[in-house]
């Protein structure tokens, strides 16, 4: 893996003074731009009030009528995590207060992403009188024209950027509306519909409905553990908000207060529960969801975590563990033809990598290809969009992007520059869909790199490492290891500590063809500290010296912990 700078986090030794009692955890804190104590604490009563939200009193308004005079309401929500995850919470939240509610959620293959006109027309089937959208909706132009046509109420709760002109919705709760003031510009899906569902509870409680009815309040705490799964698969930016949502939903999973689905989940992965990180939700528990949505039907996620018994929610979980599995056998032969093709466009620029690449294959399968443009991007540091032949013809691609690169933004320069080559697009900086007829793949392939050139002026894309600086022996230990823990959550824009230093390897095996654990030892230090390399054969001599970039990592075995540093970057000097 090339590597450009290695570079060292700035830091106030004031201000970290005042995060932490501990040196280095307000190093790393202070490293992340906290400026005050309190923002350390992440505590439910901290997060901002709801009322900045453009439209939150209506939607509520909405939603509380439809539950009083007993009106269908029908979520439309999305196929992904987010989505699983706030139709889900939706769905909890309205079942507990005596709605008449169901959901709905568009198949990929048949009707894409949104409340289209489409899945609409499924839709009215069902005789609605409310839609309320979840994780979607806000370019649903089109839709919600049909929905309101046919005289449904449309109430959109979403995230993604808004296009320019809204559509004619009852109510579009969606903090990124540039009429919005909410502080917290971040929060996906499940975190929006959580918001609405708080206020809904709040207004039903007021009009005394719950007494009415002999029903329990629904206790609002005990749904963060959906919003942190669904805020976690999101990969959102974890600003405060979203860092309270995941801590707070995280706690109540490790402390076994969680949905019977979730906890099914982490015994199919063989995650242990009770020591749930970041990493648990977004590399064990996410996928498994995630890959009903991109083989089958996300029906099967949804009612995984809408189960009430654990009979119920291990079958489900066995369904979603099986598909998974399918979907990791068709992303590996998907992986070798793109690195195969990756392979040819170095081969064909003579050693050289275009600023950002486009892969098509016809015999892709359209849910995988943003995982396989996902691990593109991630060896070759640049924007990736990897696309599939769809049943109508169409090429669906799906793209990831670099820090550098706002791949929506990019899209919109495209559509301004070549007007109906895209013929339906969306996302955000890091991560965008978008459909193209076959004819234009070569054309869009050019623009795309041509557009990208520009956003870089002409610098090929230089892959940085952001460190917390060096560590001496005696920091290298448990104790900060188990301390950089108990700092979580780390996610997007808030990432996990990862330090730097020139290091020996004294010892070094290989484990298969995949991971080589290592004893090694700082070039000015003396003590041995174990280490594992993923997904990298190491091989050097012991006076060899290497910069590495690693992690303070807990290693547990056998009921013992012990410290061992995850290598993220290794290279001799």
């Amino acid at each position: 893996m090339q590597i450009d700078t290695v570079k060292r986090r700035s830091f106030d030794q004031r201000v970290a003074g005042q995060l932490h009692e501990k040196p280095l955890a307000g190093r790393v804190l202070a490293g992340r731009g906290l400026l005050h104590a309190d923002e350390v604490l992440l505590k439910n009563n901290q997060l901002p009030a709801p009322d900045q939200l453009a439209d939150y009193e209506v939607a509520v308004g909405l939603l509380a009528e439809a539950v009083t005079k007993n009106k269908k309401i029908l979520i439309v929500g999305d196929y992904d995590a987010d989505g699983a995850t706030s139709t889900a919470l939706a769905t909890h939240v309205l079942r507990a207060s005596g709605a008449n509610v169901s959901y709905l959620v568009p198949n990929r293959f048949e009707f894409g992403y949104g409340l289209s006109a489409e899945i609409v027309a499924v839709a009215l089937r069902e005789k609605p009188d409310v839609i309320l959208t979840v994780d979607n909706g806000v370019a649903s132009n089109e839709g919600v024209k049909a929905a309101a046509a046919a005289g449904v109420t449309v109430v959109v709760t979403d995230h993604h950027l808004p296009p320019e002109v809204l559509p004619e919705a009852d109510a579009i709760v969606n903090p990124n509306r540039v009429d919005c003031e909410f502080p917290s510009k971040n929060i996906c899906g499940v975190g929006v519909i959580f918001y609405v569902m708080v206020g809904l509870c709040r207004r039903l409680q007021k009009a005394d409905w719950f007494t009415q009815k002999g029903l329990p309040v629904p206790a609002m705490a005990s749904y963060l553990d959906l919003v942190a799964l669904g805020t976690v698969a999101d990969v959102v930016p974890l600003d405060r908000t979203n860092r309270i949502f995941v801590d707070q939903g995280i706690k109540r999973i490790r402390a076994d207060v969680t949905r019977p689905g979730i906890r099914a989940l982490f015994n199919i992965a063989s995650r242990p529960q009770g020591r749930c990180q970041t990493q648990d939700l977004g590399f064990f528990i996410a996928p498994r969801l995630n890959a009903a949505g991109r083989l089958a039907d996300m029906t099967v996620g949804i009612e995984c975590l809408l189960a009430e018994d654990a009979g119920t929610a291990a079958e489900l979980a066995a369904e979603l563990n099986q598909i998974n599995s399918q979907r990791r056998t068709i992303q590996a032969g998907m992986n070798k033809e793109a690195d195969e093709q990756v392979a040819g466009l170095i081969e064909q620029l003579e050693g050289e990598l275009p600023p950002a690449i486009a892969l098509y294959n016809p015999n892709w399968h359209e849910g995988v290809v943003g995982i396989v443009a996902g691990k593109i991007k991630e060896r070759c540091h640049r924007p990736v969009f990897a696309f599939a032949r769809s049943a109508d013809g169409m090429l669906k691609g799906s793209g990831r992007s670099i820090a550098d690169v706002h791949i929506r933004d990019i899209l919109m320069e495209i559509v301004a520059s070549s007007p109906g080559m895209l013929k339906k697009f969306g996302g955000h900086a890091m991560a965008a869909g978008v459909s193209l007829a076959e004819s234009d793949f070569e054309a869009f392939s050019k623009a795309f790199a041509e557009r990208v050139a520009i956003k870089l002026e002409g610098r090929p894309p230089a892959r940085e490492w952001l460190t917390d600086g060096e560590l001496e022996d005696d920091e290298i230990c448990l104790e900060n290891a188990e301390l950089m823990q108990f700092l979580q959550p780390w996610g997007q824009a808030f990432p996990a500590p990862q330090f730097d230093d020139v290091f020996l390897i004294e010892s070094v095996r290989v484990m298969g063809n995949a991971h080589s654990r290592m004893m090694i030892r700082r070039a000015n230090g003396q003590r041995l500290v174990p280490a594992i390399a993923f997904n990298r054969q190491v091989q050097a001599t012991k006076t060899q010296r290497f910069r590495a970039v690693y992690r303070l990592d807990v290693n547990h075995y056998r009921n013992t912990n012990s410290l061992q540093l995850l290598i993220e970057y290794l290279e001799p000097e």
